[in-house]
């Protein structure tokens, strides 16, 4: 039998310097569900209780629950309270071993897009066979799976590509996808390069997590039909929403 749990003390959203309000009540009450407050099974309050609680509006507070159902921790249930299901979000899994597996693992996710300028980095530079003081354009982003940032995306162009597109081109979770499109060019396969770093403080702040948590870097070099690099993404997951997995088949004979 579920158990109502009532609100905690008035603890109002912090200033929108910290984010949309929505995802600020979404943390809080993630937080909430890990520490115990509420319990699988548990309800949580009313909505408009959580409106008062946080000084907010209804369809603020709604968008809000909305993310936290998508992350697997809550359900929503008609015209009842919504009920605690996980105090743990979901995991995301990757089988990757195709383009098309990239497309299916963004199939419930959006890129937040933060900006796109031209950036000096060393590996770019080295990827695209490129002087290391050349600016190459960039592309810095979120992604947002399950109503959860689950990794910060950082993706390079070299200059005679990039020059070619705008932020607005960038209509699609699947990047490559999108240039495709926008340029006609052919992305036939990529080089994989994964590594394990920590978070630092601002990383720890775009994902929501803590400072000197495990951090999955996934580096790919993608290539046209000649081999020529035409992007190089590196994307830095959370671990604890993030794993992939390989699958490795012997050659024939």
């Amino acid at each position: 039998m579920s158990r109502r749990v009532s609100a905690p003390s008035p603890a109002r959203a912090a200033p929108r310097s910290d984010g949309p309000l929505y995802r600020q009540i979404e943390r809080s009450l993630r937080q909430e569900i890990a520490r115990g407050a509420y319990a699988v099974g548990d309800e949580l309050p009313t909505e408009a209780q959580l409106a008062t609680q946080y000084g907010v509006s209804l369809i603020t507070v709604r968008q809000a629950l909305r993310d936290l159902e998508a992350a697997g921790l809550i359900r929503k249930r008609p015209a009842k309270t919504a009920l605690v299901t996980a105090t743990t979000p979901r995991r995301s899994s990757w089988d990757m071993n195709s383009f098309a597996d990239i497309v299916a693992h963004t199939h419930d996710a959006r890129l937040d897009i933060e900006r796109w300028q031209p950036e000096i980095s060393a590996r770019a530079a080295q990827v695209f066979g490129l002087a290391g003081s050349d600016r190459c354009p960039c592309l810095r982003a979120r992604l947002i799976v399950g109503g959860l940032p689950e990794a910060e995306v950082t993706i390079y162009f070299p200059p005679r590509i990039g020059e070619r597109l705008s932020r607005a081109d960038f209509d699609d979770v699947v990047v490559f996808r999108s240039v495709q499109r926008r340029l006609g060019l052919r992305y036939v396969g990529a080089r994989v390069t994964v590594r394990a770093e920590v978070a630092g403080v601002r990383l720890a702040r775009a994902l929501d997590y803590r400072v000197g948590g495990p951090v999955l870097v996934n580096e790919m070099v993608f290539v046209s039909p000649e081999q020529e690099p035409l992007e190089l993404t590196i994307a830095r997951h959370r671990a604890d929403l993030y794993s992939i997995s390989y699958d490795l088949r012997r050659e024939p004979g």
